[in-house]
């Protein structure tokens, strides 16, 4: 089956435990299995401050859902956490992003891959080193096959290691 890995947030509603609950979910899907989870790690908001810190993970999992098939079950999950998309980068109970579906590359008004900013994000790219350290991901910022720039996920996330972002361990999870 194919993998794919999806990056999970929360910052309201005790986040620790929506992202817990969000990896059962995840698992729940059909024809799916989640293969790997990360750590939790407590980051700070991005793009809008004047909000609380985040937990963030990734998981790893294996569908035989298509990519859009399986983001529409993602933001089901997310409506069934009960999310809301107020504004831009606004406070939120749950956030699932696909940022990678092996290897296929999707530019359409619906669905981008592989994600085209998780190479800037320290919240995604620690967990994601964590739990896939071989995987190259594009660093263009723009899925085209032509031109793509390829890194490895470790490589990027050692520029994050000193930004504040902290691995959560079993028993500090908040």
């Amino acid at each position: 089956m194919p993998k794919a890995y999806v990056a999970l947030g929360s910052n309201l509603n005790e986040p620790a435990t929506q992202v817990k609950k969000a990896f059962s979910a995840l698992d729940e899907l059909p024809k799916t299995k989640v293969i790997k989870q990360s750590s939790l790690y407590k980051t700070a908001p991005v793009g809008y401050g004047d909000q609380p810190n985040f937990i963030n993970a990734v998981a790893e999992i294996s569908t035989q859902l298509d990519p859009e098939a399986l983001l529409k079950n993602l933001l089901d999950i997310e409506q069934a956490f009960g999310r809301e998309r107020t504004f831009a980068n606004a406070p939120r109970i749950l956030d699932l992003d696909l940022l990678y579906y092996e290897n296929i590359v999707r530019n359409t008004a619906y669905l981008t891959l592989p994600h085209p900013r998780m190479h800037l994000r320290g919240f995604v790219l620690l967990p994601l080193a964590e739990i896939a350290p071989n995987l190259e991901i594009s660093t263009s910022g723009e899925a085209t096959k032509e031109g793509n720039h390829t890194s490895n996920v470790v490589k990027l996330a050692a520029c994050f290691l000193n930004q504040g972002i902290v691995k959560l361990d079993n028993q500090n999870q908040t």
